[in-house]
């Protein structure tokens, strides 16, 4: 390319990036300030509620968060002290010893699960003989432990989703009403320009950026807790298939 012709090129490129300044400069000196305070105080009443909903969702997901972040930290925390507790007494064949430790740390998953199933062995160690039905009866108590533990680890979980997809939409709804209310004001103005239309589109803009602070949120927290959860279930679940080899050492052990 010959360097006059790179020359003009430049020379045009230039131009243009100081016209399209020029046209921005004079939109934001049409545009009225951002002001969320006027800016509420414009809202109709069905924006207003859809902001307000958007508020409660997020006090909501918010409240989730902690409640989850406390409950599942300190069960971490107690796991990790109990295990090597109650694995000592094990050892010792303590069980009543181990289910003193266990009850100590209310907190821990695991905790609940090997109270339920060291409670069930032992009530029926008292027999002379402890058979295999009486070792599948252990087993199904620390299945059911599981289950419930389980469900009280995912409490509110499962709002943390329903808030994570429905917090764009409850946005998008208040994107439609700033629209409308943009419309509303291009009528009432006989005017087309963006004064008339800031007002509203500024509403939807809010409306739509609130719906996804509230939503992305609540995604990364549901996806992490989801995560901790099954976590948690791998622990339970290996938990009990220990206690359950030590179930049947132990009887095997006392039937020599």
């Amino acid at each position: 390319m010959p360097p006059d012709r790179l020359n003009f090129n430049s020379q045009e490129t230039l131009e243009m990036l100081l016209q399209a300044q020029v046209w921005a400069l004079m939109l934001f000196q049409d545009a009225p300030q951002f002001d969320l305070v006027s800016m509420w105080d414009s809202m109709l009443w069905p924006a207003r509620s859809v902001v307000i909903i958007l508020i409660i969702m997020s006090i909501w997901s918010f409240g989730v968060m902690f409640d989850r972040l406390i409950a599942f930290n300190g069960a971490r925390k107690q796991s990790r002290q109990l295990v090597p507790a109650v694995a000592g007494a094990l050892r010792e064949g303590k069980l009543d010893e181990a289910i003193k430790i266990a009850d100590r740390y209310p907190k821990s998953h695991l905790a609940k699960v090997m109270v339920s199933g060291l409670q069930e062995f032992q009530a029926h160690q008292k027999s002379s003989d402890i058979s295999g039905e009486e070792i599948d009866a252990s087993r199904r108590a620390l299945e059911r432990a599981e289950a419930i533990v389980h469900a009280e680890l995912k409490r509110g979980i499962s709002t943390l989703a329903t808030i994570a997809s429905s917090a764009p939409f409850v946005g998008l709804l208040g994107t439609v009403v700033g629209i409308i209310n943009a419309f509303q004001g291009i009528a009432a103005e006989k005017s087309t320009g963006l004064g008339a239309v800031a007002g509203g589109i500024s509403e939807a803009l809010v409306a739509t950026a609130i719906g996804l602070l509230v939503a992305i949120p609540a995604v990364w927290m549901f996806n992490y807790f989801s995560n901790r959860v099954e976590a948690f279930d791998v622990e339970m679940g290996n938990s009990s298939s220990e206690l359950i080899d030590y179930f049947i050492k132990r009887t095997q052990g006392a039937r020599k």
